[in-house]
């Protein structure tokens, strides 16, 4: 029988797609002629904010900033652990301008805010996970950087290494369902890292590479309803099996710039997950 899943609630930081557009490429879902429908992904960004908080979530915006078409993605901007942000050094110089204006926003609201000297990708690449934060290295955030982040945070940094550049961040080959478990794609793995997750997650939830190219592992969990791309059918499926609730939101548009749920989402944890 599924278990009987409990949610928990979530202040969650996003942006508006108001200038989204794909100006360059720098990961393999990027193409500058394919054209970007702006309407269609400011409504789905819409349906996200809905949903979170249809399911009791708190839903905070910062203003996007005319030139910065990835602002979107707010998960690449910072992670948050028990109210200290570490902050982001993007990889490439076109999303640097990013960091400013996330770093000021945290500032106003009041937090404490580490800017990191290595390149570092935020919660794309460190997915804190109840005793520690999983970190991906490999295409963007380097090992410097999870190294930096144990420092600040005091909290145990666990090094993964990505080999497949479709899944150039870590918040698109895993996520985190609660303290206890992931779901992940182990192609998306070098060998020793996937025995690494195999030792520590030995019940995760293991996704196929069809649902992890329809961004399924880019999804966001409350502990018990899981915020998930609807291409990803057999990985609701399962999560479903396991008593995790499936809310299907459609974010195709960002797609075309590599990014789904979890892209667009940066959690504010002011008390350690």
């Amino acid at each position: 029988m599924p278990e009987n899943r409990v949610p928990r609630r979530r202040r969650f930081l996003v942006c508006e797609p108001r200038h989204f557009a794909v100006q360059y490429a720098i990961n393999p879902w990027m193409s500058t002629g394919r054209p970007v429908d702006v309407i269609r992904a400011l409504d789905q960004w819409q349906a996200l904010v809905d949903a979170y908080r249809a399911h009791g979530h708190t839903v905070d915006t910062v203003a996007p900033v005319p030139g910065l078409p990835d602002m979107v993605f707010a998960a690449n901007c910072a992670v948050v652990v028990e109210g200290r942000v570490f902050g982001s050094h993007f990889h490439a110089p076109e999303r640097r301008g990013e960091s400013v204006a996330y770093e000021a926003w945290f500032k106003t609201e009041g937090f404490e805010v580490q800017h990191p000297e290595a390149v570092c990708e935020g919660e794309g690449d460190l997915v804190p996970a109840g005793r520690w934060i999983l970190a991906g290295t490999g295409f963007r955030t380097t090992p410097e950087a999870h190294r930096e982040a144990q420092e600040f945070f005091g909290v145990p940094v666990i090094s993964l290494t990505l080999v497949d550049p479709y899944f150039y961040h870590l918040d698109t080959a895993l996520f985190v369902l609660d303290d206890e478990n992931v779901a992940y794609y182990p192609g998306a793995f070098s060998p020793g890292s996937r025995e690494v997750l195999e030792r520590l997650y030995p019940d995760a939830v293991i996704a196929t590479r069809e649902d992890a190219m329809a961004f399924g592992l880019n999804s966001v969990s409350d502990g018990r309803n899981v915020f998930i791309a609807p291409g990803a059918g057999e990985l609701a499926d399962r999560l479903s099996d396991r008593g995790y609730v499936p809310v299907p939101v459609d974010l195709s548009e960002f797609h075309k710039a590599g990014g789904g749920i979890k892209c667009c989402t940066q959690e504010i944890r002011e008390t350690r997950s």
